[in-house]
């Protein structure tokens, strides 16, 4: 009797610690789970959000550029005076030369208000009228109460199919005024966007490389573009693309999100950024399966880990000699999970190729700032002009040696300072103000702008490379809009490093 209730005794302790391993295993998979699926999703949508912001400066840039045709001399006297011979051959040269500096170019011209060609880059469509009025006369006043609409804006139509070459462009039109603020004619511009797209596949996204991009217009629902050619300017038929243009119609402020659908029999993850700027919505679309890798393995590692520790709990109860062998190799199962936990902590917070903080430890180092109400801080930001054709001239070694030689002059010049990879081409510094004069600071900042600048002895010889760079001072209120507050600065940067103190009382 004594035996059997030992043995009992002996049982229900086994199947007591059975039940809580199960449950704890159980638990820490489900919070691993959802942990790491959360952070899949925010590593998606932050790269969303940046190939987002790219297109955004690639729409403004456009813009700008027919902002700057439309004030020349040589347009404004064509439209005051149509008729003058000189001031046709004048307008004509100078579109012609102005179209040469402007990347990807379909088409830039002068139109009279009632839409006569009077200057185009194809110089055999001078004379034509796009929109005749006894024709289409909707069409015409369309055009025209969009552009007084628009003031002295940019009336920016969007990416649409080409008329004339059937390719997809960016198109936009600005009226030009007289002295007495009517309209005396517009000027228009075609903008491929072939760089757009290409730019966008070349950036690889670590994790899913399989990822691919698409974006519609909410006002229609049609595909802007797609990796499909066939689905551009067609109406999207996913149910939940068709719900997001509904809900974004008339929303003037930027949104992101995520949503899941089904295709072809297979899952996909969609992380979206809208931009209400010209009423876009990005999309980055991966299947299930490649976004939640990471969860998918951590799963069945963490079931082994059950299994294992069941296992030995078992063994425990029916060998107890081994006790201490069993414990030895429970300690060491724990001892690979904390390595796997912080090779995990520096996939995250870590950029691979240049051993820096990235974007998301840049975020969290700003919000705990701003927990903590840090002192002043300088930023600098560095940007590798152009750096998409460096590595399309160049190669992606010689895009890969700049990243990592910059990260070493920055490192040279910043010792002891943090360094952050925020973006494919830029690099940010954080100084503490209370360590350094602004005089100091910015001699460094200087002093890195030339050496990045300098020619350098490349693995496939001596280049030199354009770079850019911005700093400012914030003392308050630390959040991550000073990245967009730098970047504002690099977009109007002019050769000479420009500082700003953006605290505002």
């Amino acid at each position: 009797m004594k035996g059997s209730k030992k043995i009992s005794t002996l049982n229900l302790i086994l199947i007591i610690q059975l039940v809580v391993m199960i449950v704890l295993s159980v638990a820490l998979t489900a919070t691993i789970t959802r942990s790491t699926k959360k952070n899949a999703i925010e590593h998606m949508q932050t790269i969303t959000d940046e190939r987002a912001h790219i297109i955004l400066n690639y729409v403004e840039n456009a813009e700008k550029t027919l902002t700057y045709y439309s004030k020349a001399e040589q347009v404004t006297n064509l439209l005051s005076d149509p008729d003058n011979a000189d001031y046709i051959a004048k307008a004509q040269s100078f579109t012609e030369d102005y179209s040469k500096s402007v990347d990807n170019i379909e088409g830039l011209w002068i139109g009279s208000w009632e839409t006569k060609c009077l200057a185009h880059t194809n110089p055999k469509t001078v004379g034509m009228v796009t929109r005749p009025k006894e024709k289409v006369p909707e069409k015409l006043k369309e055009l025209q109460d969009a552009m007084l609409e628009a003031g002295d804006g940019v009336y920016n139509i969007g990416m649409i199919l080409s008329p004339a070459t059937s390719k997809q462009i960016v198109s936009m039109y600005k009226a030009v005024y007289d002295a007495n603020g009517k309209p005396i004619g517009f000027v228009g511009l075609g903008i491929y966007t072939d760089q757009l797209i290409n730019t966008l596949n070349s950036l690889s996204i670590k994790g899913i490389e399989n990822s691919s991009y698409s974006m519609v217009n909410i006002k229609d629902g049609r595909y802007v573009f797609n990796d499909d050619a066939e689905l551009i300017d067609k109406p999207a038929e996913n149910s939940r693309i068709q719900d997001l243009c509904k809900k974004y119609s008339g929303v003037k402020t930027s949104e992101d999100g995520d949503f899941e659908y089904k295709k072809s029999g297979k899952k996909y993850v969609s992380i979206y950024s809208y931009i209400p700027q010209y009423g876009w919505l990005l999309m980055l679309d991966d299947t299930r399966k490649e976004v939640y890798s990471l969860t998918y393995s951590l799963r069945v590692y963490m079931i082994i880990f059950a299994v294992v520790i069941i296992g030995l709990v078992l063994v425990f109860g029916i060998i107890n000699k081994k006790q201490e062998k069993v414990s030895q190799k429970l300690a060491s199962t724990i001892v690979k999970n904390n390595k796997t936990k912080e090779s995990l902590y520096t996939a995250m917070f870590k950029d691979v190729l240049t051993d820096v903080s990235n974007r998301i430890s840049f975020s969290m180092d700003v919000d705990e700032m701003k927990a903590k109400d840090s002192k002043a801080q300088y930023f600098a930001m560095f940007n590798i002009a152009e750096f998409s054709q460096v590595n399309s001239k160049l190669g992606n070694d010689t895009g890969d040696w700049l990243l990592v030689r910059t990260v070493e002059v920055l490192k040279q010049n910043f010792k002891g300072n943090k360094i952050y990879r925020t973006g494919s081409d830029e690099f940010i510094v954080i100084v503490d103000a209370s360590s350094t004069s602004k005089d100091d600071f910015m001699k460094r900042v200087n002093e890195t702008y030339r050496s990045l600048s300098a020619k350098q002895t490349t693995p496939v010889g001596k280049h030199t490379f354009k770079f850019k760079a911005a700093a400012v001072k914030k003392s308050k209120d630390f959040n991550t809009s000073v990245v967009a507050v730098l970047k504002d600065m690099i977009n109007n940067f002019n050769g000479s490093v420009n500082y700003e103190e953006i605290d505002h009382n």
